[in-house]
């Protein structure tokens, strides 16, 4: 079962292959340094080509290079892992180890296919949520000569797709160890070569900023005939690149990197890979033919001792990897490392091998500072190297493991821990499906919106004075101690508007509820109607159970929310796993530049199911199933189900408070929850998915506000109803509007609206209006709305009800019903082949059919004893 959640991961991915992912603006590793930038001379660059010093020669290191050493990086030694994509993921590695890695590794096939795309989409968004580097080892699947440079065009635009997205810093590790047998590309030096230059001038020309790798295989063993056998196979011109002695023999004493080397211009880094195999010097350079015996911790200075060209050589090698490529070249270098533990066999501990390498990996730091940047192979697999069994390669595959690691890696004072550039995580994401700015970059757009649909509220509510004067027969019969139509009628038309806003396709409907209807409020007055609606009933409640039954009644629906809620996480994620469905439509979201980050962060692609894969593992990691039973993960449209979740938990003692007449102390304890978030937004926040674009801490105080009405309905409408009422009420509604209306006109024609500063109407928006935050404008729009809808309502209820409340009034009394399946139908229609989504006459059509279709489940309860009302 190990594999299992990386088979059904795949399939998650090839369902997903249109997310496109990056990272964000990186605080970018210094570069390396180069010849063309002076550091190091170029006349003294040793060639790299150059045949190694004669056979038989000594086997102590060469003096240093004439060439002036480069100056080390200054950020430090980026550490991080090679993963198991399949069966783990960043947020476990970084959960075991205890600290952010700066960097991780992916493997994947090239020329991309759609399962490559799809890991790499995968992995980079991962890694954005840790602000991590990314790096991207690249494996032939085809022979080097039919590669193209349509290949690295393909390769190119997706490393400049996701880097402008989010910015991470990538490295191209372009078919490693290619000096090795084991590997189809190996011992093909004309070819490889040739392929290296393409991709890299196809990656070069690109604006991703990503650096190209090149790392070959520790030298020791080289030829490796003794592993595949492929030096036979070889052309004449390899043949020839080969023999660097010029011996007409492939033997130790050829140059085991110097023919694989591209051009200098080529190569931005130099990279080697050193792994442990714990079969002693006699097998230093991975021959397969040298059986593993036993685990062996690794001898003292081997790692010293393979750094300087020495470890496992029957011919003598007067010039070291690091001194040949990474001083002579002048370019920092990336260890690719590991050691291998086989739990079938004797010998000495995990930690004790594990430990052994690292610690030796980790000590020569100092005297290397090139070395910036350090993988570990993290991975169980077959290897041939241990005669085709399962090994262990991974340093944190249990806590004693992992604790020393961190512990050895804190020691050196030399670790840069990330994160290394902007930290994207799916809070960001869920924040930017709010869209704040909806009506564009600029933001008196909106604000004139605003202002327009106050006035046109105002202007109802005078008019409601006359209609209630001249035509009474029209009035709402207020008799109904429990219900109030009227509210399920503006509860019908608001879950209406959320639909259409979530199907986003180009309709009438969509303009006016983006525009005229969004710009005023929305969300807000669906939170404070549900509060209000729950006042209502309570008293009701009672009476038919007796207070601790009504509670009871409440935390059950509370529960079965819950579990709802988990219910359509789980099934839009199974959704996925069908043919032809790609439900990345709602389990990710594409920043459309008008949210809270502006265009800066148009086409940022975020997840919005972090570790989702992950369930699927046996066991699932506790980290994915905290995220899961915590509501850290779900789509996009169904984000506030969390906040109903959690305020539905709190209402029965709320109300237990405000039947003892202590909603004052309510009210209270609501606002200086909302005056602490706005001192410290930190204090009170929840892990919840919803948190991040329905603060509990901001939206409880609609909730709370709306209990209170709610409970004491009549009371309040007697008096908004008496003269008094009628006069207060009167004055914020003509004040309020009129004062929107003055200012907006001081801005449109030149003049200074006294007593009012100039300038006051082009910051109004961004100071008090914005969605998220739920700021002193918005909280002023609610009793605006509010008032204004229920004073129209009340006077001209039947020719209202008559033409709109067959479909409102049922649908706003299954609101929580028609929000849970909506989500459904926006995945559905994303998923329509050849959908035209700004075509009008097909959008109209699509938005008419799915409000059609949720109206007639409504009528026939389709699924009511199932999903919550």
């Amino acid at each position: 079962m190990r594999h299992a959640g990386r088979r059904i991961a795949a399939a998650v991915g090839a369902t997903a292959a249109l997310l496109l992912i990056g990272v964000s603006p990186a605080l970018a590793a210094v570069p390396a340094p180069s010849a063309a930038s002076g550091t190091v001379a170029a006349p003294a660059t040793p060639d790299p080509r150059a045949t190694p010093d004669a056979p038989g020669a000594s086997v102590t290191p060469s003096a240093t290079p004439t060439a002036t050493p480069p100056a080390p990086a200054t950020d430090g030694v980026r550490f991080g892992p090679e993963l198991d994509w399949g069966d783990d993921g960043p947020d476990g590695y970084r959960t075991r180890l205890g600290e952010t890695p700066a960097m991780y590794s992916v493997r994947l096939s090239y020329p991309l296919d759609a399962r490559s795309i799809s890991e790499w989409q995968h992995a980079a968004l991962q890694v954005a949520g840790q602000g991590a580097s990314l790096v991207l080892t690249l494996e032939p699947s085809v022979e080097l000569e039919t590669l193209t440079d349509a290949d690295a065009a393909e390769l190119t635009m997706r490393l400049e797709r996701y880097h402008s997205q989010y910015g991470t810093e990538q490295f191209v590790r372009f078919a490693p160890e290619m000096n090795g047998s084991w590997v189809s590309w190996g011992q093909q030096p004309t070819a490889y070569v040739a392929a290296f230059d393409d991709v890299a001038a196809a990656v070069h020309a690109g604006t991703s900023g990503a650096e190209m790798l090149w790392s070959p295989s520790y030298g020791a063993g080289y030829p490796f005939e003794r592993a595949d056998g492929r030096l036979d196979a070889i052309t004449a011109r390899d043949r020839v690149a080969i023999d660097t002695d010029g011996d007409g023999l492939f033997t130790e004493a050829d140059d085991p990197y110097g023919p694989y080397f591209p051009d200098a211009d080529s190569v931005d880094r130099v990279g080697l890979s050193l792994y442990y195999f714990g079969k002693g010097e006699a097998a230093a350079a991975a021959g397969r033919d040298v059986p593993l015996e036993e685990n062996a911790a690794p001898e003292d200075g081997e790692v010293a001792a393979r750094l300087d060209e020495r470890w496992g050589y029957t011919t003598g090698q007067r010039s070291s990897f690091y001194d040949r490529f990474a001083v002579g070249q002048g370019k920092q270098l990336l260890l690719d490392t590991g050691a291998l533990y086989d739990f079938g066999r004797e010998g000495d501990s995990e930690l004790a091998v594990k430990r052994g390498w690292w610690t030796q990996v980790l000590a020569e730091l100092g005297d290397h500072p090139l070395i910036t940047g350090i993988t570990w192979l993290e991975v169980v697999r077959e290897e041939a190297e241990a005669g085709g069994r399962e090994v262990d390669w991974r340093a944190t595959a249990n806590g004693e493991l992992a604790t020393a690691l961190r512990d050895d890696l804190l020691s050196t004072g030399l670790i840069r821990w990330g994160p290394v550039s902007d930290v994207v995580t799916p809070e960001q994401g869920v924040a930017a499906t709010v869209q704040v700015r909806q009506g564009g970059a600029d933001p008196n757009e909106e604000m004139n919106w605003i202002t327009g649909s106050a006035a046109v509220l105002a202007v109802a509510f005078l008019a409601s004075g006359i209609i209630g004067r001249a035509l009474p027969k029209w009035r709402y019969d207020d008799t109904s101690a429990s219900r109030d139509l009227r509210i399920d009628m503006v509860r019908g038309f608001i879950i209406v508007v959320v639909v259409v806003t979530h199907i986003e396709v180009t309709s009438p409907f969509a303009y006016a509820s983006l525009k005229a209807i969004g710009a005023i409020t929305g969300a807000e007055l669906f939170v404070l109607l549900s509060g209000i609606v729950l006042g209502m009933v309570f008293p009701a409640a009672v009476a038919r159970a007796g207070e601790w039954g009504a509670a009871v009644a409440a935390w059950g629906r509370a529960r079965k929310q819950y579990l709802v809620a988990l219910a359509v996480i789980l099934l839009v994620f199974a959704i996925g796993f069908l043919p032809f469905v790609d439900a990345s439509a709602v389990t990710t979201f594409t920043d459309r530049g008008t949210g809270e980050g502006g265009s800066g962060d148009s086409g940022r692609v975020y997840d919005l199911y972090p570790n989702g894969e992950r369930l699927l593992d046996y066991p699932p990691p506790w980290y994915a199933v905290r995220q899961f039973l915590l509501l850290e993960m779900g789509p996009w449209p169904f984000n506030i189900m969390g906040l109903f979740v959690v305020l539905s938990l709190a209402y029965p003692a709320l109300m237990w408070l405000i039947k003892r007449r202590l909603w004052w102390l309510v009210l209270a304890l609501s606002w200086g929850i909302y005056v602490l978030h706005g001192i410290a937004p930190d204090v009170l926040r929840l892990p919840s998915q919803f948190d991040a674009v329905f603060p509990l801490a901001l939206w409880q105080v609609l909730f709370t506000h709306g209990l209170v009405i709610g409970y004491y309905r009549r009371r309040i409408i007697r008096a908004l109803t008496s003269l008094p009422g009628k006069i207060g009420v009167g004055v914020f509604v003509v004040g309020y509007a009129g004062i929107l209306v003055y200012l907006w006109a001081g801005q449109t024609y030149g003049f200074t609206p006294v007593p009012f500063p100039a300038d006051l109407y082009a910051g109004l928006y961004d100071s008090g209006y914005q969605r998220i935050f739920l700021e002193w404008g918005r909280l002023l729009d609610l009793p605006l709305v509010l008032v204004c809808t229920y004073a129209v309502l009340t006077v001209a209820w039947k020719p209202i009800e008559k033409s709109m409340g067959w479909l409102w009034i049922p649908l706003g009394q299954a609101s929580l019903y028609v929000f849970i399946v909506h989500v459904f139908f926006v995945l559905a229609v994303a998923n329509i082949p050849g959908l035209d989504r700004g075509s009008f006459w097909q959008g109209t059509l699509i938005h008419a059919a799915v409000i059609g279709i949720i109206f007639v489940m409504v009528r026939k309860r389709f699924l009511f004893t199932v999903i919550p009302r």
